[in-house]
């Protein structure tokens, strides 16, 4: 313990104490009580606030739904592609803006209808015993809260408060906003149902839904919402292929009213469905349209030519005329429908190659068997071109990748320069069925001449009426034939399972999780704060510390002090602390015998800095000594900071300065004690020098004489790690008592006294742990010493200290 060979001292260790830190976490159990309370209690206002959230599904399938009409004259079909490309064009058009747009204004969802819950409003969509049917050329009040509260069955009072002198209005019709001026403050009128409410600010009427009349009693609430933000929320649907099932979609979605999930899901299919169907049936379309306009020109043309017919028959004997004529007649019309067949087709190819070479929309297109073109490359190819154009135009409004554009160009751009090569081929194998069509016509028409002119005449009107009744009769076959297709035409499209409200669907909010989150939050804030705290505290809290950071023994530990004066072992001779310095006591007796140090005996008391409780440490151990029948002293060193009066009721005028500067001798500066066999010289006034005078001479002649007198000397001296005087005074001393305080000392100056001791400036070194709490508030429980002793005197009765541990608690 003293004096040891070869002294290795251990400098500060950044070792993680954990069974400290777990005492630790112990000791704020009140911290994590208080947390967990109140996370759980935010966790259950949130659960309760929070409005319950449910999913909705429906299942749809995509399939190929074949025509059974169709043969090979009837190619007026769109086709979208394979399964595949179906399946992702569906999902693609689903979450597209264009495709919702048509959702939300069919279903109005921009107008939302409320009731006020327990917390907030809640959505009322599907209760209220009204519907609101507005008035779409004119503007509705945005984002204003309109009361509705019925006042019988069959009448009603608005209600509303403006805030300020001007409204924003919506005008859905166009999506376009304006304002208008409003009366501020509390606004209210009584209107019928079915009546028309015509306000600056609003235009609407209510209708009864008869099938929420019970609710009547129920105050509600409407609110126009912005159409654009509108649609934004409603194009996050979820919308996924099956993995298991190619072709079967799954969509869903999420919201806080049923009512209103099922008919969107189920509107957004069905909407679906029609503008499949109708892109389907884009070519009957285009054709029916192309067939109306033309019908009307040849039916005027063919009126015209039964016209003038019937004046040329008129008066004349037609059964003469027609004698010898018939055959000729019937063969040229033949040639004549044939060359008008030919003659439609070339103008079907102008036509189509004129529109490919000036316009970039093609979803417009005419059929070509409109105009009896059968190639099956044609029709192929303008089959293609419409399907690429209907799908930009479809995703132009939900994706914006220009690269995908690019794509869907070239494409577009390669199947138009096939197309065109195509028709030029066609045109060149035309032209000769024209050429020679024309010859044969010119033949016969060579015969024609030689007959008579009347009977020429009526072979001529009889020709242009049947051509014009043939080209007639065609387009209505054809027309009739488009609109069969379109007719019989399915969509792609099926349900599978719509949406519907079978009474279950709720998903959240999850009150689970956010108790867990409470229960880790009320575990980890109070956890993180402790454990930031304990990497932050530098402060010695125990005994381990201690033994961690140096090797110099500890020769005993002192409890903390209850009393009011600092005379503990005096005051309370069986406390705990009294026994604490009774057992230091007896360690020094050792030392000493082990030492062989006869005579009077010098023990110095210091430490790192001010307020380690070195002066009451040396007190109650000079205390002890003397109590114990040894003459004793105390001497007061700290020349520059003395606080060793205060409790031995003396005062402070002359001490240890006196002597050493020599105004005094050392009977002089001696003051007896209330203390039996305990003397005690002060330091006396705060000299400018106490450096030069801890060093003098005279220092050594005032430590001889005390040994003369005094068979225990105990040097109060300043901080070591603050000033050097205690180090000049280590010559003199038997034994040297460093003191440290619990929760005061840092670590850190534990490192100034190792290096001290190592290089031999302190020897016969000790160290005192002060101030020992047994259960610090940092947690510590250790049973060091004599801590298990009760602070308070042994003599007090168990009553008193139940009642006194229970006042702590």
């Amino acid at each position: 313990m003293l004096d040891i060979k070869d002294f290795n001292i251990l400098e500060t260790q950044n070792s993680f104490d954990f069974k400290g830190f777990l005492s630790k976490l112990i000791s704020y159990w009140k911290w994590f009580i208080l947390c967990l309370i109140l996370t759980f209690t935010i966790a259950y206002q949130v659960n309760i606030r929070k409005e319950k959230i449910y999913g909705m599904e429906t299942l749809i399938v995509v399939k190929d739904e074949n025509n059974q009409l169709f043969s090979s004259n009837t190619s007026l079909v769109f086709n979208w592609g394979g399964t595949s490309d179906k399946v992702q064009t569906v999902i693609t058009t689903l979450k597209s803006r264009s495709h919702n747009e048509i959702v939300v204004r069919n279903l109005q969802f921009y107008i939302n209808y409320l009731k006020q819950g327990e917390y907030n409003f809640l959505d009322a969509y599907g209760e209220t015993p009204f519907k609101v049917v507005i008035d779409e050329n004119k503007g509705q009040v945005a984002n204003q809260l309109i009361k509705i509260k019925f006042l019988n069955q069959n009448q009603f009072e608005l209600s509303t408060t403006f805030e300020n002198s001007i409204a924003e209005l919506y005008h859905y019709k166009d999506n376009t906003k304006s304002n208008v001026k409003v009366p501020i403050g509390d606004y209210k009128r009584t209107f019928e149902i079915n009546e028309k409410v015509e306000l600056p600010f609003l235009s609407f009427k209510l209708t009864q839904d008869l099938m929420n009349l019970s609710n009547l009693k129920q105050e509600y609430f409407i609110k126009f919402s912005d159409f654009n933000a509108t649609v934004a929320n409603y194009k996050n649907v979820d919308v996924e292929a099956d993995v298991k099932g190619g072709s079967i979609i799954k969509i869903a979605k999420a919201g806080t009213n049923k009512a209103r999930l099922v008919d969107f899901l189920n509107s957004t299919v069905k909407t679906l469905k029609k503008r499949q169907l109708d892109s389907k049936n884009q070519f009957a379309t285009n054709t029916i349209k192309f067939i109306d306009s033309t019908l009307v020109d040849v039916e005027k043309q063919m009126n015209e030519a039964e016209g003038d017919l019937k004046t040329f028959r008129r008066d004349k004997n037609v059964y003469m005329l027609d004698g010898g004529g018939e055959a000729l007649t019937s063969k040229l019309s033949e040639y004549d429908v044939q060359k008008d067949i030919v003659n439609r087709k070339l103008s079907y190819y102008n036509l189509l190659k004129n529109y490919l070479e000036k316009n970039n929309d093609y979803s417009k297109l005419p059929a070509p068997t409109v105009a009896g073109i059968e190639d099956p490359n044609i029709i192929g190819n303008v089959s293609k071109l419409i399907q690429l154009s209907t799908e930009r135009s479809e995703l132009a409004y939900s994706v914006k990748n220009d690269k995908m554009f690019a794509d869907f160009d070239v494409q577009m751009e390669s199947v138009k320069k096939i197309l065109l090569n195509n028709i030029e081929s066609s045109k060149s194998a035309l032209q000769i069925d024209l050429s020679l069509l024309s010859r044969n016509i010119n033949n016969a028409e060579s015969t024609i001449r030689q007959l008579p002119e009347q009977q020429q005449d009526l072979i001529n009107f009889t020709r242009k009426f049947n051509l014009k009744d043939n080209i007639y009769t065609t387009f209505l076959e054809k027309r009739a034939e488009a609109d069969i297709i379109r007719a019989s035409n399915l969509s792609d499209i099926e349900f599978i399972d719509p949406a519907k409200d079978v009474g279950d669907g709720l998903i959240g909010p999850k009150t689970g999780v956010n108790y867990i989150l409470a229960l880790l939050l009320g575990l980890g804030i109070p956890f993180v704060i402790v454990f930031i705290k304990t990497l932050l505290d530098n402060s010695i809290h125990t005994t381990d510390d201690i033994e961690k950071l140096t090797r110099i023994p500890i020769i005993g530990v002192i409890g903390k002090n209850t009393e009011i004066g600092n005379l503990a072992v005096f005051d309370k001779p069986k406390s705990a602390i009294a026994e604490s310095f009774r057992g230091i006591r007896s360690s020094l007796q050792f030392i000493y015998k082990k030492q062989k140090i006869e005579g009077s005996k010098i023990v110095m008391l210091t430490s790192s800095i001010s307020g380690e409780g070195k002066t009451f440490c040396s007190m109650n151990l000079a205390t002890v000594f003397a109590m114990s029948g040894k003459k004793s002293v105390i001497v007061g060193l700290d020349l520059r900071k003395p606080k060793l009066f205060d409790d031995f009721n003396i005062d402070n005028n002359i001490g240890s300065v006196n002597y050493l500067i020599g105004q005094k001798k050392l009977s002089e500066i001696v003051q007896n004690t209330h203390i039996p066999n305990l003397d005690i010289i002060t330091s006396g006034p705060i000299p400018p020098n106490p450096a030069e005078l801890i060093i003098s001479d005279a220092m050594n002649e005032m430590i001889e004489e005390l040994k003369q007198i005094y068979d225990y000397i105990i040097l109060d001296t300043p901080p070591v790690g603050l000033v050097s005087d205690a180090l000049e005074l280590a010559q003199y001393c038997d034994a040297t008592l460093y003191i440290v305080r619990q929760e005061v000392t840092k670590k850190g100056m534990l490192s100034v006294v190792n290096e001290k001791h190592k290089r031999g400036e302190l020897h016969n070194i000790s160290i005192v742990l002060n101030d020992f709490r047994k259960k610090s508030k940092y947690g510590y429980n250790y049973g060091y010493g004599y801590g298990d002793y009760s602070e308070n005197d042994y003599e007090e009765t168990s009553n008193k200290n139940f009642l006194k541990r229970l006042m702590k608690k």
